[in-house]
């Protein structure tokens, strides 16, 4: 995997699932604006790529397989459902479905391809509100951890503040599994560092994702805490940037994928990280976190 970014965006759609479908964009004219940003990262020396944007928000596997043709990098597409944003983009069919339902699904995009492309997702993604988890997000909860018994796949779950990720630990461990099938997505967003302790220290990913958008310093806080904790080898770290959106003109502005090279890991070097540090949160820690496997408790 060499160098990876565990949570970035090529293309997404919010338009929703009742009215998404491929021909809302041109896939060359995809291509062309990010292509630029692709070979700047590259540049950086990332070989993998994860890219999250889930099934009914924008996710092309036939665009994902020729940008990774085109660029030689690895580039990681998921399975899943998307519950937030007060389920806009869920299937009609998530309401009514049962949790082994659901999961039959993603496990037939894990075991045969999506869509009837050779192209087999690299993890589960899914999401949740925040707050108590209603029981529609509870279900995805099931599917997934049901998913990851039949694949191995590894669990991300865009979630923000902690008790959200509590609950879906919770509901994981009923299931029989380990926390670290799960990476606690923008664990950015909650303020209480001891929770990403707790939620470390349980075994669990705390991903701190939003490079793009947010303030380095908050970032170099968290880390240095964590690394202070030696809990520096759960946690995960990426951009959360791009990308084309098919509702605005020419993709709209599009955010590239740099900013933790030329302005996070400076800082982080400045408060005596180190390149095994570094390493650990670029290198190491994605292959541990997303090596397919299931892991059940004992």
């Amino acid at each position: 995997m060499g160098a990876t970014l565990i949570h970035e965006h090529i293309l997404v759609d919010f338009i929703g699932a009742d009215k998404i479908s491929y021909d809302r964009w041109n896939r060359e004219e995809v291509i062309k604006k990010v292509m630029p940003y692709l070979e700047e990262m590259k540049a950086q020396g990332v070989k993998t790529f994860f890219d999250c944007t889930p099934a009914f928000l924008g996710r092309d596997p036939v665009l994902l397989k020729t940008i990774a043709e085109k660029t030689g990098l690895h580039i990681v597409t998921n399975t899943g459902y998307y519950g937030a944003i007060k389920n806009k983009h869920l299937p009609a069919w998530a309401h009514t479905e049962t949790d082994q339902q659901l999961a039959l699904r993603w496990i037939r995009e894990a075991k045969e391809g999506i869509e009837g492309t050779d192209v087999r997702p690299g993890f589960i993604k899914i999401s949740v509100d925040e707050g108590k988890l209603s029981a529609l997000h509870q279900k995805i909860v099931r599917a997934a951890a049901i998913t990851h018994l039949a694949t191995g796949l590894t669990i991300c779950s865009h979630t923000g503040k902690a008790p959200a990720a509590f609950e879906q630990l919770e509901i994981l461990k009923a299931a029989g599994l380990q926390p670290d099938t799960f990476v606690w997505v923008h664990a950015q967003a909650e303020d209480n560092i001891e929770q990403h302790i707790k939620a470390a220290t349980m075994g669990a990913w705390v991903s701190l994702d939003a490079i793009g958008w947010g303030k380095p310093e908050q970032y170099v806080s968290l880390l240095t805490e964590l690394k202070e904790r030696r809990l520096l080898h759960r946690v995960l770290i990426s951009h959360d940037a791009g990308w084309y959106d098919p509702a605005k003109p020419a993709g709209g502005e599009f955010i590239g994928f740099t900013a933790l090279f030329t302005k996070l890991i400076p800082l982080l070097k400045s408060k005596d990280f180190t390149k095994a540090d570094i390493d650990q949160l670029l290198v190491y820690n994605p292959i541990i976190a997303f090596t397919a496997g299931v892991r059940r408790l004992p």
